[in-house]
């Protein structure tokens, strides 16, 4: 019987990009007893699956002479077994990670955050990468001028200058080769200076060190803006929080408060953790968190959220969730999670760059020796040119090209309240073209509203007024909804005397004296007869799916109260958008067919209604095989299997944590419309992707021709890789401003 596995996390500093990431991964695998290993790029970190056995102590031994940095997260100071993540490293061969480009000097690795959220880094200027930058330019430019008074030491400047930055590439080269990973661009780097030198290009040896160290610096500054991104989100939450304790107003950590606490929120301050609001009401900035540029108004019972503003008055909150678990926390913790899985693209290209480096070697081989001893040609000049192909060649940025653009379009999604569990999710998602939704809690509010007060014998506000006496002190969701309704005309409610529940039929009480019941159509028709004309109106209610209660007072029907589970504000705004874009909308519920076609009439979307969950379970490999691309959305435990067999499976912002649990997506704010955006984002990431890999290899496609022409030399090689790198990235963080229409 085989062990279980273990999981352990690592916070990692000193890596800006996919070929980083790789690199660490290739070493970490080469560990005796490590199963698995994955790594975040976007949120520092390293997990690692391994036997209970391993030892894991010279791993960061490894990794320092590559210019890594390790340091156990304080969260898994304690190793805990690892769970069977549907799309880890599993069966996928790491050992020959080719494309690799650090090229740091990470002697600023010292910054080891503990904690949960993406490590926080010092100024791009204040970086043993930058130093390392500026000190090889400073020899560069020393070279130049002294080499111009003096030209018999030239040469041997310009050698020194060199060395300046090539040495720490070299140091990083090797290592990562006795790792098993020797065709790094470290590597390639240095066969190709040290070839320029030995022609006698020792001036263009140097530039080339030199702009390989800015572009490597410039895309360490694009990758610490897209970790930003991400760790603005816990920026957010305030650092204290005014909580009640015996009578008085304390001020302590907001980390430390725990559910149950009531805290007051002044007005202008941020909330400093999840909660229900109990006294107060006030306009709320939800902006930083969900993305709404309008206020929303929110009195007692209104739930709020860690990171928002309160606006105009003191509010008095119930926290309902620790710091650990509060929206923003899951949040950054799915996005970390999600960003540590592969997309299809990303693995595919990964592979590809595993043959297409050592290929590029033999062809810069072939280059520089095929012509001089085959047709004639100038050694030195050849060999120049099969040095420049092997910088051309460095796969670089089409491995950051998938990596970056996946990342950016999580991050700008988690933004915006859309949390996409991995690369995969985002790309599929893109392609959906059936999108099944739930109907309660998912296309509806989730709990029925009065929709109308008819009058008969007596007014319409003396209905609700009457009604809501009977109804005062009942949980049942009819009587909330008829409270909330009295509440929300100003109704001054009367007391109720001898108040009684009939089981199957409703409740009596004594109001002001007057006997007065409120209950069902068929329970009131045996208390007072009903006309034809009020029997044809609670006809129509009901075949518009509303429920209709009748009130009786005085032996006459005084009035109705109709209600229904009302549609989401932007449910028809939502799914009006979905079909613009050609996607068939289908609502599937286990509400009575009458209701839910209702509904589906209100919003224009196709019903099928009474299923039980095995039904939508059905429905959804129906569709799926009939060739549609399957998104499910819903927000309930009977919804699970349908969003573990779609496609796609989307959960509500409301919903249960198993619907959160399994699906793969989750709209954070529940509104209909973010399903749409979430497709339009997915669109836009992989547009922002095929952009990058035509950048990438248009770029590389270019000066191999212009180099074997002897149009193009050394420098612009390596412009060709480090300049396509950081414009792949730069083009990727484009997508951190998508914004939901």
């Amino acid at each position: 019987m085989t062990a279980p596995l273990v999981q352990s996390r690592f916070r990692v500093t000193g890596m800006d990009c996919a070929s980083c990431a790789a690199k660490i991964e290739g070493t970490t695998l080469r560990i005796a007893g490590v199963a698995e290993a994955e790594v975040s790029v976007a949120a520092g970190t390293l997990v690692i699956r391994h036997a209970q056995d391993a030892d894991l102590a010279p791993l960061a031994g490894r990794l320092s002479p590559m210019g890594y940095a390790l340091a156990p997260l304080a969260s898994d100071s304690g190793q805990r077994k690892a769970h069977d993540h549907g799309e880890s490293c599993a069966g996928h061969d790491h050992a020959g990670h080719d494309h690799d480009h650090s090229g740091h000097d990470h002697a600023e690795a010292g910054d080891h955050d503990q904690g949960a959220a993406p490590a926080a880094e010092g100024s791009w200027w204040s970086t043993g990468k930058a130093r390392l930058t500026l000190l090889s330019g400073l020899a560069l430019v020393a070279a130049f001028g002294i080499g111009t008074f003096v030209p018999a030491v030239q040469s041997w400047l310009y050698l020194a200058a060199m060395l300046v930055g090539l040495v720490p590439i070299a140091r990083r080269a090797i290592a990562a080769a006795a790792n098993g990973m020797p065709f790094t661009i470290e590597m390639l780097m240095t066969i190709a200076a040290a070839g320029a030198v030995i022609i006698g290009a020792a001036e263009e040896a140097a530039a080339v060190v030199f702009l390989f160290l800015v572009g490597e610096l410039l895309e360490g500054v694009a990758a610490g803006r897209a970790r930003a991104s991400i760790r603005a989100l816990t920026a957010l939450v305030p650092k204290t929080a005014l909580v009640e304790r015996d009578g008085a107003t304390v001020e302590i950590p907001a980390a430390s408060l725990m559910v149950g606490d009531v805290i007051l929120v002044r007005p202008g301050d941020r909330i400093s953790a999840d909660g229900v609001i109990v006294a107060g009401e006030s306009g709320i900035d939800e902006s930083p968190v969900t993305g709404e540029s309008v206020p929303v108004r929110k009195g007692p019972q209104a739930t709020v959220f860690a990171g928002t503003v309160n606006e105009e008055a003191a509010l008095r909150v119930r926290v309902t969730a620790t710091a650990e678990d509060n929206t923003i926390a899951r949040v950054v913790k799915l996005v970390e999670e999600a960003q540590e899985k592969r997309a299809p693209t990303e693995r595919l290209i990964d592979r590809f760059s595993r043959y297409y480096t050592p290929g590029v070697v033999v062809v810069a081989a072939l280059v520089a020796v095929i012509p001089p001893l085959l047709f004639g040609g100038g050694w030195d000049a050849w060999i120049y040119k099969g040095l420049a192909i092997l910088l051309i060649g460095c796969p670089c940025a089409l491995v950051i090209s998938t990596p970056a653009a996946i990342a950016a379009g999580l991050s700008a999604g988690a933004r915006c309240g859309l949390l996409l569990k991995g690369g995969a999710v985002l790309e599929t998602a893109g392609k959906v073209t059936t999108v099944c939704f739930d109907k309660t809690g998912t296309l509806t509010q989730g709990r029925p509203q009065v929709t109308d007060v008819i009058a008969f014998a007596q007014p319409a506000a003396e209905v609700l007024r009457l009604a809501a006496a009977l109804e005062t002190g009942s949980s049942h969701p009819l009587a909330k909804a008829i409270l909330d309704r009295a509440a929300a005309d100003a109704i001054a409610i009367a007391p109720a005397e001898a108040a009684q529940a009939l089981g199957g039929k409703g409740v009596s009480a004594q109001v002001e004296g007057r006997e007065v019941f409120l209950g069902s159509p068929q329970a009131a028709a045996a208390r007072a007869p009903l006309t034809q004309a009020q029997a044809d109106q609670i006809a129509t209610l009901n075949d518009a799916g509303k429920t209709v209660s009748l009130l009786v007072a005085d032996g006459a029907i005084a009035g109705a109260i109709a209600m229904r589970d009302e549609p989401r504000p932007d449910a028809a705004e939502g799914l009006a958008a979905l079909k613009r874009e050609s996607i068939r909308t289908v609502m599937l519920t286990g509400d009575n067919r009458r209701t839910a076609e209702a509904i589906g009439r209100q919003l224009g979307i196709e019903v099928r209604a009474e299923l039980l969950p095995q039904d939508k379970l059905r429905i959804v490999g129906e569709l799926q095989r009939e060739g549609a691309v399957v998104a499910k959305v819903g927000d309930g435990i009977n919804d699970a299997p349908a969003l573990a067999a779609a496609d796609i499976g989307i959960a509500m912002g409301g919903g249960t944590d198993v619907a959160l649990e399994t699906a793969d997506a989750a709209a954070l704010h529940g509104r209909v419309k973010d399903i749409s955006s979430m497709i339009a984002l997915s669109r836009r990431t992989m547009g922002n992707i095929h952009q990058n890999i035509a950048i990438s290899l248009g770029l590389k496609a270019v000066f191999l021709v212009t180099t074997i022409a002897g149009i193009t030399g050394l420098w612009p090689a390596i412009l060709a890789d480090t300049g396509a790198t950081v414009l792949v990235t730069l083009n990727a963080l484009r997508l951190l401003s998508f914004r939901p229409q």
